[in-house]
Order: C-alpha cells, then structure tokens, then sequence
C-alpha cells in the first residue's frame, strides 16, 4: 500500500517530467546532424533558418522553354598563363612542362624549383659534412659516385670542409627535356655562401672562413614521371661561370 510521501513524490516526478519535456521537446527523427566541423559536406555549421525567410529558386529551375538569362560576363582577364614567371610563354621549356604536366596533371613548377632549392641546400651542406648517406638518397648513381670519390679524397688527406649558406638568391628553370616518361629539369642557382676548407691542423687552405661569396651553379635534375615515386635526383654539375 503507498503511503503519501511515496505518492508526493511519484507525483512530482511526473510534474518535472511533464515541464522538461515542454522545455526541451522531443525527437521527431528530422533534426540536423550534429556539425562536424571535419567533414567535407560541411563547410560551416548549419545556420537556424528564421520564419520570415523564403529561399528564392535557383535559376536553373525556370520551366522548360523559358528564356534563359544570359552568361556572366567574367573580369575581362584572359586565362592565367600555367607557367608564368617561370618559362617564356612559346618557349622550348614551357613545351617540355606542358609534357610534363600532360603526363602528371598535379605537377606545380613553382613547388618544383622550391624543392630544387631546398635540395641544393642539402646536398651541399651533406658534401661540405661527408654525410654519404644524405647523399644517396639526393643523387643519380653516377653523382653519388662522383661526390663520394671527392669525399674520400679529402677525408685521405685529412681536411675538412665547412660551408654555410647565406642566402639562395635565385633558383630559375633553365632547361627542360622530357624523353620517353623521363624528365630532366635544369635549375641555375645563384646564392651567397661561406666556405672553407681546413688542413689538419685547423688552418684554412682552401676558401674562407669569413668571406661571403657569389656562387652560381648549373644542375639537372630527373624524375621518371606517372610513377609513385616523388622524388627527383641530381643526375649533373655544372659551376657555372
């Protein structure tokens, strides 16, 4: 049998029951999803819609026949030139990037010569610390070879060399060639370095230790293309004068 705090009790159960449920409503299995601020659908959270808003037709949606409001007109701009500030327009190069880019549709030359310059910078700096293994991952067979030979050269008579970049002034495409899915891009750096190489006594016997100087350099780099691999590889040196 219930004694009447038990039903008080029960009663004011039902009474926040009845109030929460007026408050919060209820699921009627049409409410928004929760925003996802990483999902692709959605670029920002959904807006609440207010009453006195009605959404106008889009324009495709006119009845068949009807006439058709004429094209926006664009800027007046012609197309962006693809390789612009990079290579001549109706230029050898610009053909040869435009095999490379009909062959690999994601291909950026902008991106390709600050990776250029990223990659100078390492490979110099891996000779100057006779780091082989930096080194073979950054080079053709045959330049590897070339560098690793000078390395040991110079370790035999027991120098070091130290070399610290400055600045990289320049870094532009100056020749290009695309043969049978391979690519051969040349980049002709200009850049301010410091170098010097040391005997084994610590004196300098070759360059400065102090001295910033002007180098350009001459180098090509590979890439077989439409492979998973993204890397480019020095394939040739030149110092240029």
């Amino acid at each position: 049998m219930l004694d009447i705090y038990t039903i008080i009790f029960l009663a004011l159960a039902v009474f926040i029951f009845v109030r929460l449920r007026s408050v919060l409503g209820q699921r009627t299995g049409r409410e928004r999803p929760p925003y996802d601020p990483y999902s692709r659908d959605t670029a920002r959270p959904p807006q609440p819609a207010a009453d006195n808003v009605v959404s106008l037709p889009e324009r495709n949606t006119a009845s068949p026949g009807a006439p058709q409001p004429p094209a926006e007109a664009d800027d007046g701009e012609a197309p962006k030139y693809r390789w612009e500030g990079v290579a001549p327009e109706g230029s050898a190069v610009a053909a040869a990037l435009d095999e490379v880019a009909r062959l690999e549709p994601d291909f950026d030359a902008k991106h390709f010569l600050s990776g250029a310059k990223a990659a100078y910078e390492m490979i110099v700096t891996a000779f100057a610390n006779g780091d082989r293994r930096a080194l073979k991952d950054l080079l053709s067979k045959e330049v590897y070879d070339n560098f690793a030979a000078a390395i040991t050269d110079r370790e035999s008579r027991g120098e070091t060399m130290e070399s610290r970049f400055v600045a990289i002034s320049r870094a532009d495409l100056e020749q290009a060639v695309v043969q049978a899915a391979t690519a051969q891009l040349t980049v002709r750096f200009v850049s301010q370095l410091i170098s010097a190489t040391r005997g084994r006594d610590g004196s300098v016997v070759d360059g400065s230790a102090d001295t910033v100087v002007d180098v350009t350099d001459v180098w090509t780099f590979a890439r077989e293309l439409g492979t998973r691999n993204p890397n480019w590889k020095l394939v040739a040196t030149e110092a240029a004068q």
